[in-house]
């Protein structure tokens, strides 16, 4: 099926329809690092909700958005990037990110390659002026929310908080039968709540990474990637990047939100759950091929990680 100029604008041209109704859009993106599947639900004009199952690095540039957009964006499972100005912040689970896209290109980046959450869109040009029109006492106006949450066109984000994980938390199980109401009567509380809310800039602030931070630890990380093969210590990767062993743990830590050594393990345990499943490689060859001889310690790493031996993996994935 053929995107319209705005599904090209919102999730870039390497997305595909898979399935259209009049208010439901499936879209899906494949890519050498994964796979990502979107449902897009159209709940009032100009505002759309949408479920994200994310299990790739990076989503790929979008196109400039030309109007007047608010992305809101509640993380379940996962970890997200937002880019916020010349600043970078990460959302986990119960998070949620704010901001405007307008007049640039934009990607998103899942530094785990997983992520699951929802994303409510709002274009403010083209939604009711006040959502009053809905319901008498929401007095909410999405030009206001822009101009609340997206100071100098910056953003936001909101750390996880009881009242954030009640709205969300009855949107991941919502009964079919329900669904259209349920979604106008769920967006039209969200963004009240956000309306009454009082913001902390200072607290958002403490939790931001520089460009500088973002590219180190990423490049890190690819460098990680590149040499699977092997066990790469800390002092090894400072001395590749010319930085110091607490300036490259901190910046990594930051973007990943774990320890070098807990992400080249899980990145070479799900590699390695891939070849088990694909291949018929022993368990020998495979743990030789992420830089473990001991297969004692590769069967320990691999169950802390995927929660079976190796070998049940394979049991279980035939």
């Amino acid at each position: 099926m053929k995107l319209t100029e705005q599904e090209k604008c919102i999730y870039g041209n390497s997305v595909q329809v898979v399935a259209r109704e009049d208010d439901c859009t499936i879209y899906t993106r494949e890519d050498e690092t994964g796979t990502a599947r979107m449902t897009c639900y159209r709940v009032f004009p100009g505002i759309d909700l949408v479920y994200n199952d994310i299990h790739m690095q990076s989503s790929g540039m979008k196109p400039a958005m030309h109007g007047n957009f608010l992305e809101i964006n509640h993380c379940r499972e996962g970890r997200a990037e937002c880019e916020c100005g010349d600043q970078f912040y990460y959302i986990t689970a119960g998070d949620l990110s704010i901001q405007q896209r307008k007049d640039c290109s934009h990607a998103s980046y899942y530094p785990l390659s997983h992520y699951h959450g929802i994303s409510i869109l709002i274009d403010a040009d083209h939604s009711p002026m006040c959502l009053s029109c809905f319901l008498k006492d929401v007095n909410v106006q999405p030009t206001t929310l822009i101009q609340k949450f997206c100071k100098n066109e910056a953003g936001y984000v909101v750390r996880s908080q009881p009242r954030l994980t009640h709205i969300f938390s009855e949107l991941y199980t919502v009964p079919e039968s329900i669904r259209k109401g349920y979604f106008k009567v769920k967006i039209l509380e969200l963004l009240l709540f956000l309306s009454s809310m009082s913001l902390d800039d200072d607290m958002v602030r403490e939790r931001s990474y520089s460009g500088n931070q973002v590219t180190l630890a990423k490049d890190a990380g690819r460098y990680l990637a590149q040499h699977m093969d092997r066990r790469v210590t800390i002092d090894e990767l400072a001395e590749q990047f010319y930085v110091s062993p607490t300036q490259l743990k901190n910046s990594f830590k930051g973007v990943y939100g774990v320890s070098i050594y807990a992400y080249t393990r899980s990145q070479k345990m799900q590699a390695a759950a891939c070849a088990l499943r694909q291949t018929d490689d022993t368990v020998m060859q495979i743990a030789g091929r992420y830089g473990y001889e001991n297969p004692s310690k590769f069967a320990k790493a691999f169950k802390d990680v995927l929660g079976v031996t190796p070998n049940e993996y394979r049991n279980t994935s035939e």
